[in-house]
């Protein structure tokens, strides 16, 4: 456990060093002025987190590129030498991708509360807006993943398979069948529900972890054939 650990620290502090964890922190800033521009109504908290939680996952999705995408092709080998198995290396970087999502999804909660709502919602709006930030953060991850160098060499079509697999993502999640894929669309329109919590909530997020674990688990077998 411990070289999975010393990976993870490693590949964040490679990833703030080399600035490019400024871009998605760009973008979820850019989200923030879109959404809170003008304060949200008392009663639409938890809505207007369901859509902060969407609209952040090809930030996510970004942010988890740029970290996998930080090491050079030969640094990630020694890497893999170093930590003894290639799946240490594998794990530390989804683990580093998924603590640099925590920290934007920790932003994307507390400036609606400092700045975004007219009135303090309760804690079960919080505990919503949290459980949708996490969904939100690991399909971010799995797709930022799929979506990475080791698994798409050229920038340029990793950058569009990112944003067209969260585009499709979005087309299919309209169809009544929310099995079909992670369910964005149903997120949005489930949280303004009063059932939310108890009854929305629990199906939604384990068919977005169904994918996610999917997602996930091509990334590990593509990186086992894969430099």
């Amino acid at each position: 456990m411990k070289p999975t650990m010393f990976l993870t620290r490693f590949k964040i502090a490679a990833y703030i060093r080399s600035h490019r964890v400024i871009h998605p922190f760009v973008g979820l800033l850019a989200i923030m002025i879109v959404l809170y521009s003008v304060r949200v109504a008392a009663g639409q908290e938890l809505s207007s987190y369901a859509d902060s939680a969407a609209l952040l996952v090809p930030v996510f999705g970004w942010a988890a590129r740029g970290l996998l995408d930080t090491e050079p092709d030969v640094q990630r080998l020694l890497s893999v030498t170093a930590a003894g198995r290639p799946g240490r290396e594998v794990a530390g970087g989804i683990l580093a991708s998924i603590a640099v999502n925590a920290g934007l999804a920790v932003l994307a909660l507390a400036v609606p509360l400092a700045i975004g709502f007219r009135a303090t919602p309760g804690p079960g709006v919080v505990v919503g807006g949290l459980a949708l930030h996490v969904l939100s953060l690991l399909t971010g991850t799995a797709l930022g993943a799929l979506t990475s160098r080791p698994i798409l060499p050229d920038p340029a079509t990793s950058a569009l398979v990112l944003l067209g697999g969260y585009v499709a993502m979005l087309l299919v999640s309209l169809v009544p069948l929310t099995l079909l894929t992670v369910p964005i669309i149903s997120w949005m329109r489930a949280a303004g529900q009063a059932s939310f919590l108890s009854r929305s909530l629990p199906s939604l997020a384990a068919i977005t972890l169904f994918w996610c674990a999917l997602g996930l688990f091509a990334y590990v077998r593509l990186r086992r054939t894969r430099a």
